[in-house]
């Protein structure tokens, strides 16, 4: 193991008591536990016996389970070993869109990553009976998840991870397409646009593509024009991806009983509402015999037998987890989908002297990902011998899945004659820091990016240290081979053409029942016209989707690296490990933001500034204290204190004063704190502060936190310009009304009252 494996290991895998103390001495003691926990949906008397072949699986991470089943099985915790989740379908009406928040909410504290489809919210401007107001639009609520994302994610050190879809043909999907363009906004979504076969045919013939909701046409615009923009905002800032929704659920095996309208945040997973999925990854670069020699190979009986073992792992971790909700949890139980992946191809082909994206490469993907597809099916029938086929199981319907149809006969007549426990078993997942927990080989079947670089490793205490990180095949061959120059089979993500990339992709797909998370990376300096052309040939090869990456001004590079003049280690910075497992691309983080795995400490001492705010309706001011703590030579806040006479307020003050600092003190870009205070409306009406008109104390909190937080300059500038003040009407005394603003405010029965919005206040 290289140091970076250990240290993913220590700080996200191992299993510690609550004080920290570790009760997994080992990476052996870990698999050991997994194994143990996994068996326990066996019957007693052959616990042990599975026990001892799943450890056999676990050992030299030959197979990889998902991170939510490496680090929860086994612990006891009130965690879920699932990691995808799609949610229930959002209905359009207010208590619909905050009951699902709920859910999600509930969903994200337990480690799932979820994925929604707003497009059952109607269109902005739409009226909504009864209340006689117009809807705010789906883009709108997508911006209260995000919120309740980050709002979890400050309680840990996870980070929270959505997706958000929306049909092609949604009044709004324009709006939604440019929703990336503020940067910081939907920081925790991923966005895709469900495309239809129909509206690609309307692309290719140039036609026009009407926008829809409720039966109701509200617009036609140029379906040329908006492909156009999707690729525009894609080849711009990277979103959203591009899902073909009608080919998912044409190819789905369980299209006779679900209908799929979303994926999970990495794409390869689409679910059902309130599909759950679990996954593992078979280590295909451990499996080669005779690295680099001639007769290299991967043995094809070890990895079926080995698929055979995961299937059975995978199965009776649906058995033994906990589900966030019980909604989950049936629809879990009624069709035991399992996600069955690959992750090493890329160093299992070097391996084998064969340079991604070539015939030779095409033609060993296929076999290698048919024998797993293969020996899954297998492997799935002798469990539905042995313990029953997924509930929901129809055996003709099944039997007509394109998929299914696709098998060999004999894999067909045995799930004619006993079904099958797993509706849906392949899918391939980005492996992330299992792949780096493996020794860094090449994660899922995308290209090795390259082949040295520098890695900033976060430490438990919040500094940062660098790392030397070398991939798995380069390390071997140097180990064998010593200074040798690495030969022309040692392809990266460089050096590879789009073309390399949807070769394996395509080549993968029938292979696969589910799903591929696949990042296809192309230069900077690709032209638009051709970057568009790689969509419409992942649709044409029969991709169900597609996501590429270019480096650009406003989400900067994945891996932000310098290529070096001469042969040589590549040095590049990646994100921290501690950081969570998402579908590139992600923002780059800010400079000099620290994220802490645990809370800093209090100093003795802190430099700190208190502001005072006068509020309407509250006799007593505020009084708001913000102290600070200096790291690596820069002012952060670290605390607040909320103090005023006023006992109306003692509560909230106090709750709030112990929320926000409880975020501080955990580091990380703590400015949606600002953004969520100012946020916030009385609906009693706020009041004109500076000739700018302030939502609610709350807000007003929120700008004093921002005002420091540029002072210290832990924040920029937000460019945020005050109202423009109220010109007096002629004739009208000069003052201003605390709550609307206007210049009507006078003595009336003593009391203090605005002739424009009746506000009154007695002294």
């Amino acid at each position: 193991m290289q140091d970076i494996s250990r240290q993913i290991w220590d700080m996200k895998y191992r299993f510690k008591a609550a004080d920290g103390t570790p009760l997994d001495q080992d990476m052996a003691a870990s698999w050991a536990r997994v194994a143990a926990s996994l068996c326990q949906a066996e019957k007693p008397a052959r616990r042990i016996i599975v026990a001892e072949a799943f450890a056999h699986a676990l050992k030299d991470h030959k197979f990889l389970p998902a991170g939510r089943i490496l680090a929860g099985a086994g612990t006891g915790r009130a965690v879920t070993l699932f990691n995808c989740f799609v949610m229930g379908a959002i209905p359009d009406s207010m208590d619909g869109i905050f009951s699902a928040l709920r859910e999600a909410a509930l969903t994200l504290q337990q480690g799932g990553g979820i994925g929604y489809d707003f497009s059952t919210l109607r269109p902005k401007g739409a009226p909504v009976d009864g209340v006689g107001a117009d809807a705010s639009g789906p883009v709108s609520f997508m911006d209260v998840w995000d919120a309740m994302c980050r709002t979890i994610m400050s309680a840990g050190a996870r980070r929270g991870a959505m997706m958000a879809t929306l049909r092609c043909d949604h009044p709004d999907i324009e709006d939604f397409i440019a929703a990336k363009r503020t940067p910081g906004r939907l920081s925790n979504f991923n966005l895709s646009v469900l495309v239809s076969d129909g509206f690609m045919a309307a692309v290719e013939a140039d036609g026009e593509w009407p926008l829809r909701f409720g039966g109701q046409v509200y617009r036609t615009i140029k379906a040329r024009a908006l492909w156009d923009s999707i690729m525009r905002s894609t080849y711009d800032y990277a979103e959203p991806g591009v899902i073909f929704i009608d080919r998912i659920n044409a190819q789905n095996n369980l299209s006779y009983c679900e209908t799929i309208c979303a994926t999970n945040p990495c794409g390869e997973q689409p679910l059902p509402p309130y599909g759950a999925c679990l996954l593992g990854s078979i280590n295909l670069a451990k499996l080669v015999t005779d690295p680099f020699g001639e007769a290299a190979h991967l043995d094809l009986k070890e990895l079926a037998r080995l698929t055979t073992t995961a299937v059975r792992m995978l199965d009776n971790a649906i058995d033994v987890s906990r589900f966030p909700l019980e909604a989950q949890r049936e629809e879990a139980f009624a069709k035991r989908r399992i996600g069955l992946g690959v992750t090493g191809l890329a160093d299992a082909l070097i391996f084998c002297r064969v340079k991604y994206g070539s015939p030779a490469s095409i033609a060993l993907i296929e076999s290698w990902l048919a024998t797993i597809s293969h020996a899954a099916y297998r492997a799935s029938v002798e469990l539905a011998r042995e313990k029953g086929p997924f509930p929901l199981f129809d055996v003709w319907s099944y039997l007509s899945a394109p998929h299914v149809a696709a098998l060999p006969q004999d894999i067909r007549e045995a799930i004619a004659a006993h079904g099958i426990r797993n509706a849906l078993l392949t899918s391939i997942a980005p492996t992330g820091t299992i792949s780096l927990l493996a020794g860094n080989v090449s994660s899922g079947i995308e290209p090795v990016f390259a082949f040295d670089y520098t890695r900033k490793v976060l430490m438990p205490d919040g500094t940062r240290r660098e790392e030397k990180v070398s991939d798995y095949a380069a390390e071997l061959f140097r180990a064998r081979f010593g200074d040798a120059a690495l030969p022309d089979y040692f392809v990266n993500a460089q050096t590879l053409a789009p073309e390399d990339h949807l070769a394996v992709q395509a080549a993968a797909q029938p292979f696969i029942d589910s799903a591929i998370s696949k990042t296809i990376n192309v230069p900077e300096g690709i032209s638009f016209d051709a970057f568009k052309d790689v969509y419409v040939s992942a649709y044409r090869l029969g991709c169900k989707g597609c996501t590429t990456y270019r480096p650009n001004a406003i989400t900067g590079q994945v891996l932000d690296f310098t290529p070096p003049p001469d042969s040589g280690p590549v040095e590049i910075t990646v994100a921290d490990p501690a950081e969570p497992e998402l579908p590139l691309p992600l923002p780059a983080p800010r400079a000099g933001v620290v994220y802490m795995t645990r809370p800093l400490d209090r100093p003795d001492a802190l430099l700190g500034r208190t502001y005072k705010i006068k509020w309407l309706d509250s006799d007593h001011a505020f009084y708001i204290t913000i102290n600070d703590i200096e790291k690596d030579g820069r002012r952060r806040p670290f605390e607040v204190f909320i103090n005023s006479k006023n006992m109306e307020a003692y509560a909230w003050a106090l709750a709030l004063t112990r929320m926000i600092s409880a975020v501080f003190r955990r580091g990380g870009d703590v400015s949606f704190v600002v953004d969520e205070l100012k946020a916030i409306f009385d609906p009693r009406g706020g009041q004109w502060m500076g000739g700018r008109y302030v939502p609610s104390l709350l807000a007003a909190i929120g700008e004093v936190i921002e005002r420091h937080m540029m002072e210290i300059g832990f924040l920029g500038s937000r460019g945020t310009a005050p109202a423009p003040v109220q010109v007096p009407r002629e004739g009208a005394p000069a003052h201003y009304c605390p709550r609307c603003g206007e210049a009507s405010f006078i003595k009336l029965e003593g009391c203090d009252s605005c002739l424009s919005c009746g506000y009154s206040k007695c002294g």
